[in-house]
């Protein structure tokens, strides 16, 4: 039986409201998965014809892909995913040799911002290049165009093509600048501490219920849009793969009070935090940028857990 069927039956069992299946057409699905090698599915499956790659695909056949590197290991599974009207392979490999670098001694803070997208210890800004924000015009007009269309008709399908496209240029943009942003950081540096951030729930709605509405719904609607574009998530989940295979150690941190901490003394008043760049300590009088005075006190605080997991 198929999943959803099962669902809606558990669901009346439980005396719950059921809802209904819900038909899923051809575009429902955009990734398809076969779970091993050579099960329905074979990886470089013409190695007679050394100057191409194909895939072989079980009811399809054959298929040329256009290989952009290496394939390292062994491939385990291989999934086949539609982006507009592109088509990618996905191949997930195992026993991966790892590309360790050569030691330089160095340890990084990094304090992760909407301004920047996150600013170093050492005092180095990393741009946010606000990908999402510099298309917002273009996608706006290509999803009003979307929305005038009439549904099942040909134009509707053009117009959904030309929304999907620029999303999908977004998402390599920004997929590109977490490579480099995180290929110079485990370049650099040893040990890498950054903040432990919850981020589903910094993105979370204000917008409250109709008995108890939340305050300052603009403004956090606004800042939940700056922080997803600055993609925090994909940056720190590449950065992670990176310093795996590079040999570095990567710690996590608790972010909470970092941005009211004095660097210098390690005093913690909500009135350090002068403005959202100006830190200015009311007890040592230190002053510094303040992003920069998180990203130290977050490198202390990996490197004292470092320091306990070692003594442990």
């Amino acid at each position: 039986m198929d999943k959803a069927f099962r669902a809606f039956f558990d669901r009346v069992k439980a005396g719950r409201t059921p809802g209904f299946p819900r038909f899923k057409g051809r575009g429902w699905f955009d990734t398809v998965e076969w779970p091993k090698d050579g099960d329905g599915c074979r990886w470089d499956s013409q190695p007679e014809h050394p100057a191409a790659t194909y895939v072989r695909l079980q009811g399809i056949g054959h298929v040329r892909v256009h290989q952009h590197r290496r394939v390292l290991g062994s491939v385990k599974t291989i999934s086949v995913k539609r982006e507009g009207s592109r088509w990618f392979v996905v191949l997930s490999c195992d026993d991966v040799p790892a590309e360790q670098l050569p030691a330089t001694g160095a340890a990084v803070g990094l304090d992760m911002g909407v301004a920047s997208l996150f600013t170093t210890s050492d005092g180095a800004h990393v741009a946010n290049p606000r990908h999402l924000a510099a298309t917002a015009d273009r996608l706006a007009a290509a999803q009003q165009d979307l929305a005038r269309k009439r549904r099942g008709s040909k134009r509707r399908r053009k117009a959904a093509a030309r929304v999907a496209v620029l999303h999908g240029r977004v998402g390599r943009q920004r997929l590109d600048g977490a490579h480099k942003a995180a290929l110079a950081l485990v370049r650099d540096y040893d040990v890498i501490v950054h903040e432990d951030l919850q981020i589903a729930n910094m993105t979370r709605s204000a917008s409250g219920t109709i008995d108890a509405p939340g305050r300052n719904v603009a403004q956090k609607s606004g800042l939940n849009r700056s922080v997803l574009d600055a993609g925090w998530g994909v940056f720190l989940r590449i950065l992670a793969h990176k310093a795996e295979s590079a040999g570095r150690e990567l710690i996590a941190v608790a972010p909470r009070n970092t941005s009211r901490t004095c660097a210098r003394c390690g005093h913690r008043a909500r009135d350090n935090r002068v403005t959202q760049a100006e830190f200015a300590c009311q007890a040592c009088g230190h002053t510094a940028h303040a992003d920069i005075n998180a990203a130290t006190n977050i490198l202390r605080a990996g490197l004292a857990l470092r320091r306990a997991a070692e003594a442990a």
